[in-house]
């Protein structure tokens, strides 16, 4: 076959794959129309269309297609992935639990790995002086379901306490997001996801971001965090003896535009929850298991939450789990006779023997393979090739915290401000994606920012493939 039959025979290859997905899936967090074509290109591609990616399998940080091409997993496939596509130590110890106990109810029954995994997250959690450690671990299956039970533990504790019905309020920050569910996305405050059901939701309480992009001019990140601070303690004042939690994502924003803030914000709000008798929420579900440079963004601030929040990472990007922490205290405001004062919550594949089976080979690479260090060095390599970008007349600001990094563009000409948010007027996000992928690599802009938030197992031709593709994804957001 010669090349052009060849390359035909790929491009029909994808086509009959474009056409059997188009007819049977909706994809999520998806304009589907973005996917259907207006019309033919000359090359015969599909127009405007936004091209799916077939995947066949995956190779370390590669996602390698039907047809043997390699496309650069650049966010960590959603940012669950952390050593790598198919690691071969995590997949032995899948196979060899569903060999043995491949799920069991968790309501009246126990089985090795919910328990070790629990005792070992336990021993790994954040821990601050003077404070009685986290010391239960309650299981969900994703991400927005644990931010569920973070804030019903919450609500439940202080009515089981007889503080019903003052503490009912929630406080989260502007800019937030900590899931899709109707509790999470309540208290989310990203327009795009929460306006058009803002009529199921709770109304919580914002707070302003301590977001460092925000500071004035000579302001620095810890003096804008120390100003948020104040207005967060101005607000509990207001609203003293009404709030039971308050909701965060330590160190970074991540759906909120992958917006930083500095350490000192966190220990300001740990004083103040506690001043005010409020449980703090870490959600650490994107942020946790070494994104942000330390094994959780919380030891930045030598804070512990009351109630934490891990997923994603959780299984090294293997199977869905949620686990939150809770302090004993939390734990006994639930132990009476009475089960409606119980936590009657649950999820079918609560505490599932695979995903913890998974998470604890996960857990295993951390100990043995120094993965903390080696990040380190690897967040310096991508520092210094993200740094030509901040001298590009379209770029704003380029910002990092460990092995996330963020590339923020100038609001483009026409876009319109909306509450917090930047509405496109023009969308240029797909040109860039569309840009990256035709270089080999997956990025999903959020509005106006790139990102890079790899698997650690990146290498130094992969990071240069990496800076490559988001020069020409800045460039396409600068075409016409």
């Amino acid at each position: 076959m010669n090349a052009k039959a060849h390359d035909a025979s790929i491009l029909n290859e994808a086509d009959r794959w474009r056409s059997r997905d188009l007819a049977v899936l909706w994809h999520p967090c998806t304009q589907m129309r973005e996917h259907l074509s207006h019309g033919a290109a000359a090359d015969g591609r599909h127009g405007d269309a936004l091209p799916l990616l077939p995947v066949a399998r995956g190779e370390g940080a590669w996602l390698v297609g039907h047809d043997g091409s390699r496309t650069l997993d650049a966010v960590s496939s959603w940012w669950t992935n952390l050593f790598g596509h198919a690691e071969p130590r995590i997949a032995e110890a899948v196979a060899r639990q569903a060999r043995t106990l491949e799920q069991v109810i968790l309501a009246g029954c126990s089985h090795p790995p919910a328990v070790e995994l629990a005792e070992r997250l336990l021993a790994i959690a954040p821990r601050q002086d003077g404070r009685d450690p986290l010391a239960k671990v309650f299981y969900a299956d994703n991400g927005s379901a644990g931010v569920e039970v973070a804030l019903k533990m919450a609500f439940h504790w202080f009515r089981n306490r007889g503080d019903e019905p003052r503490r009912t309020r929630f406080v989260s920050l502007h800019n937030s997001y900590h899931g899709e569910t109707i509790g999470a996305l309540s208290v989310g405050d990203i327009p795009l996801y929460r306006r058009v059901y803002a009529p199921l939701l709770l109304e919580p309480l914002f707070a302003p971001s301590p977001d460092a992009f925000n500071a004035r001019p000579g302001q620095s990140p810890a003096a804008c965090a120390e100003e948020a601070a104040d207005a967060l303690a101005h607000l509990l004042d207001e609203h003293a003896g009404e709030v039971c939690a308050l909701i965060l994502e330590p160190r970074v924003q991540c759906a909120g535009g992958m917006r930083m803030h500095d350490p000192v914000y966190l220990r300001r709000v740990r004083e103040l929850c506690d001043v005010h008798g409020v449980f703090l929420i870490a959600d650490e579900i994107a942020v946790g298991f070494g994104r942000t440079g330390t094994m959780f963004a919380c030891e930045q601030a030598g804070i512990q939450p009351d109630l934490l929040c891990l997923s994603k990472g959780l299984t090294g990007g293997f199977l869905p789990l949620c686990a939150v922490l809770a302090t004993q205290a939390i734990y006994d405001g639930f132990l009476d006779d009475s089960r409606e004062r119980a936590f009657l919550h649950s999820h079918s594949y609560s505490g599932n023997p695979l995903a913890c089976a998974a998470a604890l080979a996960s857990l295993d690479i951390f100990d043995s393979d120094n993965v903390l260090a080696r990040n380190r060095e690897t967040a310096a390599k991508m520092a210094q090739l993200a740094t030509p970008f901040a001298n590009h007349p379209l770029v704003a600001d380029v910002r990092q915290a460990g092995m996330i990094l963020a590339i923020e563009l100038h609001p483009e000409p026409g876009a319109r401000e909306d509450g917090n948010a930047v509405e496109i007027a023009n969308l240029r996000g797909p040109r860039m994606y569309r840009a990256a992928l035709d270089r080999g690599v997956l990025l999903r802009p959020l509005g106006d920012v790139l990102y890079w938030m790899p698997p650690y197992c990146i290498d130094d031709d992969q990071l240069a493939l990496l800076a490559d593709a988001t020069r020409a994804a800045i460039e396409a957001a600068g075409a016409a």
